[in-house]
């Protein structure tokens, strides 16, 4: 459902979402994929580019201080904007300070403090998500929140756009420090959105045991699924990952092979955004025409195997028809799969424990992506970029497989219900 933009325009709630998603989407490739780039140009060794990916494992650890921001006040703030949004204008500030930040922190001759600028931002950033995700929830009844995350969403997506295309195309012609001043400048519009947004009433807090929200997702899933539960958290963490390992090395390769960051911002950022999103599409139609798992296993097998165009555009050498080809088959596969993946993960949820148990196997696939994300570099120093690619695509082997296998018991169990019947 993606909402019309007269739709957002004239319901209040709806363009301040919109603003927020902007703002949460806005930083992340700031100190991920923008960041490799212009680490990448200013001669940084691969392998500490890969290491320094690893700030963005706050996006999966969230879940850790969550609590806080949903329970403690900021002092003095929280009373005169209430929680969330005193939260919420706190996070928002130091994302900006942190960008501000990097503007001026030095890669070539000050790599340390660049890291630890980029993980207070990405610190920042990940807090900003936890107030959002629950100033969407707090702010619409339940049936309008399809609407809200659509819209959010939308925003998410401008903001990448932004900190994608937008950066690279300002580096190109005014410079990196210009880019991320920027980019500290566009979160000016989060920061309005916080303000003028309405004040929520503040909902009790029911005390929880901690080992118990984590303990009875996990034993409902034994439960349901036993020993098979293995191999489908095997699926789910070796899935995406490819696309963790592409998302860290890719703007290095065009980098070293001389692409501007104008013809990367246009073919990898704007270009590769609407490709991937036709992919999306394509995936939950071939979900509803052909079934949830063949759909799985084809995303699987095509998103692994379209790092062999990444491997072939390594070998040959700087080619704007092998970036154009890369781009698109490998947003194509990557969305597709990426669509997949979710409705597999939703289909193993139970409705007592929905959003706990998608919590927890979303960040068991993104938690591994990105901590071998941050190893990448080794790899690609020692066989370098196209032996990397050619070898990332292999995990479509084990994809496949495991895809294959749990397809047959799925059958066999749909086989041995309708024998008891």
């Amino acid at each position: 459902m993606r909402p019309r933009f007269r739709e957002i325009v004239a319901d209040p709630i709806l363009a301040l979402m919109l603003a927020l998603g902007f703002s949460s989407g806005l930083p992340f490739l700031l100190v991920l994929g923008t960041q490799a780039a212009r680490l990448a140009e200013a001669k940084v060794p691969i392998e500490k580019i890969g290491l320094i990916s690893w700030v963005g494992l706050c996006y999966s650890l969230k879940f850790l201080w969550s609590p806080v921001i949903d329970t403690i006040d900021v002092p003095l703030l929280a009373q005169a904007l209430g929680r969330r949004r005193a939260w919420l204008l706190v996070s928002q500030i130091a994302v900006a300070f942190g960008l501000v930040a990097l503007a001026f922190a030095d890669p070539a001759h000050a790599l340390i403090g660049v890291i630890f600028c980029a993980a207070f931002t990405a610190f920042a950033a990940s807090t900003q998500d936890i107030v959002i995700d629950g100033w969407r929830i707090d702010s619409a009844p339940t049936e309008r929140q399809g609407i809200m995350a659509a819209t959010s969403n939308f925003g998410y997506r401008l903001g990448l756009l932004a900190a994608g295309a937008g950066a690279l195309y300002i580096a190109d012609y005014s410079g990196w420090r210009s880019a991320y001043l920027a980019m500290a400048g566009l979160m000016a519009i989060g920061i309005i959105a916080g303000l003028i947004s309405p004040r929520l009433p503040e909902r009790a807090r029911e005390p929880a045991s901690v080992a118990g929200k984590f303990l009875e997702p996990l034993t409902d899933l034994w439960r349901r699924f036993g020993p098979l539960l293995a191999a489908i958290l095997a699926l789910v963490a070796l899935y995406r990952l490819p696309d963790f390992l592409s998302g860290v090395m890719a703007n290095p390769l065009y980098i070293g092979l001389g692409f501007s960051k104008s013809q990367i911002a246009t073919m990898s950022k704007v270009y590769g955004i609407w490709v991937g999103i036709a992919g999306a599409f394509a995936g939950g139609f071939a979900i509803t025409r052909i079934g949830l798992m063949p759909a799985l296993l084809g995303g699987g097998i095509a998103a692994a195997a379209s790092h062999l165009c990444l491997a072939l555009l390594a070998a040959t050498g700087k080619s704007l028809p092998l970036l154009a080809l890369s781009v698109s088959v490998e947003n194509f596969a990557g969305n597709f799969a990426g669509a997949a993946l979710i409705a597999y993960m939703s289909s193993l949820t139970s409705p007592a424990f929905a959003a706990s148990q998608y919590a927890l196997l979303s960040s068991l696939f993104a938690l591994l992506g990105k901590f071998l994300g941050g190893l990448s570099g080794f790899a690609v120093k020692q066989i370098g970029f196209a032996g990397f690619f050619a070898s990332t695509s292999l995990i479509g082997l084990p994809v496949a497989a495991l895809c294959l296998f749990l397809w047959a018991r799925q059958n066999e169990a749909r086989r041995a219900a309708v024998v008891t019947e």
